[in-house]
């Protein structure tokens, strides 16, 4: 299994206010990089395409106010995928990382590392702008 970890970023609202907004697919199209097209989603799904790779489709499967939210496909994916966001209650706001656990074979790994990565970087500096 493969873990790619965002940084944590201290985003300065309250730990319910960013989960809120995470626990809502709709709002996870404002993370996106460009690179992502054909945006269609629900409080609980979301479908998308990815340039030049694939089409996914997630739904939220885990929903914990504590500060956990998971992602997993809705339909089979290239290969085994869970996108976790963590949030942690800090005294001035909250921390947020982004974690995927990805199940690649060697090849598959050497080319996708690096753009998940990027992406999971993008999304937490993009829920920083947000926010």
């Amino acid at each position: 299994m493969t873990i790619i970890e965002s940084e944590k970023v201290q985003i300065a609202k309250p730990l319910a206010e960013v989960f809120a907004f995470l626990g809502n697919a709709n709002n996870h199209e404002k993370l996106m990089p460009e690179s992502i097209y054909n945006w269609s989603s629900t409080e609980d799904e979301c479908k998308f395409t990815i340039q030049n790779m694939a089409k996914l489709e997630l739904k939220i499967s885990e929903r914990d106010p504590a500060g956990k939210i998971v992602i997993i496909p809705s339909v089979k994916a290239p290969f085994d995928i869970q996108i976790e966001w963590i949030l942690t209650e800090q005294a001035n706001g909250c921390t947020a990382q982004m974690n995927i656990h990805a199940d690649l074979n060697p090849f598959i790994k050497m080319m996708a590392v690096g753009p998940l990565t990027k992406l999971v970087n993008h999304q937490v500096q993009a829920l920083l702008a947000s926010n």
